[in-house]
């Protein structure tokens, strides 16, 4: 049994990690969060120690690692604000933790090669949460592709999700601490197709606001049309009354099917890492190079290629 604690409790994606320490039958130990409506713990790990100063934390877990405790940390999980996770990755390593941190592992890609160094000089790991490379049906689809060979295929992605006022005055909603909406919503995205389709070719941006994103993308076996959003205008007629999320990516106009399955992903991945074949800093760097470059890209005008919800834009709509 591993011994874990938590960054970001009282966070939206922190059940997820809770279930899955919980299922690989390990334990929780410790966890801070600055808010403390956090009574799902009591479902999860109720004896565990919490604190909302991540100073009182820090020095929790250090006792814990000098005395050399029965509750000394072997993993720390990481499920706060995007801007903060390269500093709790490092507390991970300060303390002699492994580090299990949510997408991105950081905003900027520089600080990857910072991390790298550190892991290096340590005896621990970063690892990252990539849940949908071990979907069962796209894992099946990347068979599918890699066997048809010099292929090129045309692919759509279309993401709306849309949020309310709430969000804008959260951290998601100030691109310094989220990386906006092409980091916030499309890097699951972004590396899910570079996972399937291969790397960077050629990247365009069509339109870029902090509510919308869309471009083009050439990889080595696809030319891929995005679209992002966090608009309830954007989503499709024929979207059911009462939900607020439009998810659909086509390859060769056949949809993905992915909808179910969600459920044990992280737990998938919590269970490659134990083994230690998780994911690490280098499988995370192409979607965090790429989403750098989108957001800071200039916006062009669509070419042949763009996708059809682009239709009616022009570059004076856009904000770079």
């Amino acid at each position: 049994m591993k011994n874990f604690a938590l960054t970001g409790l009282a966070g939206y994606i922190a059940p997820r990690h809770l279930k899955a320490i919980r299922d690989t039958g390990n334990r929780l130990v410790a966890a801070v969060d600055p808010h403390d409506s956090v009574g799902i713990i009591d479902s999860y790990f109720p004896d565990a120690a919490f604190f909302t100063e991540i100073e009182r934390f820090d020095r929790h877990i250090s006792k814990l690692r000098r005395r050399d405790s029965d509750e000394n940390v072997d993993y720390m999980s990481i499920c706060t604000p995007n801007h903060l996770h390269d500093a709790h990755i490092r507390l991970a390593l300060r303390v002699g933790a492994n580090a299990v941190c949510e997408k991105p592992l950081v905003l900027n890609p520089w600080n990857l090669d910072l991390l790298q160094d550190i892991e290096e000089e340590s005896e621990c790991s970063i690892n990252t949460i990539l849940q949908l490379r071990v979907h069962p049906a796209l894992l099946e689809l990347r068979d599918q592709i890699r066997s048809q060979d010099d292929t090129r295929h045309s692919v759509r992605l279309t993401y709306i999700t849309s949020r309310g006022k709430w969000y804008y005055y959260s951290w998601k909603g100030d691109t310094a601490k989220s990386g906006g909406i092409a980091t916030n919503i499309g890097i699951h995205f972004f590396d899910l197709l570079m996972w399937l389709f291969g790397d960077i070719e050629k990247k365009e941006v069509h339109i870029s606001e902090e509510e919308r994103m869309s471009g083009f993308l050439a990889l080595e076996n696809a030319d891929v049309e995005w679209y992002l959003s966090l608009e309830e205008e954007d989503l499709p007629e024929q979207t059911p009354e009462g939900q607020t999320t439009y998810r659909s990516i086509t390859v060769d106009g056949d949809e993905i099917e992915f909808s179910g399955g969600f459920d044990d992903l992280h737990t998938k991945v919590y269970e490659k890492t134990l083994e230690g074949d998780g994911f690490g800093i280098e499988d995370a760097r192409p979607s965090i190079e790429l989403v750098h470059n989108l957001r800071n890209a200039k916006v062009v005008s669509p070419g042949e290629s763009f996708h059809p919800f682009t239709k009616g834009y022009s570059l004076s709509e856009s904000v770079v």
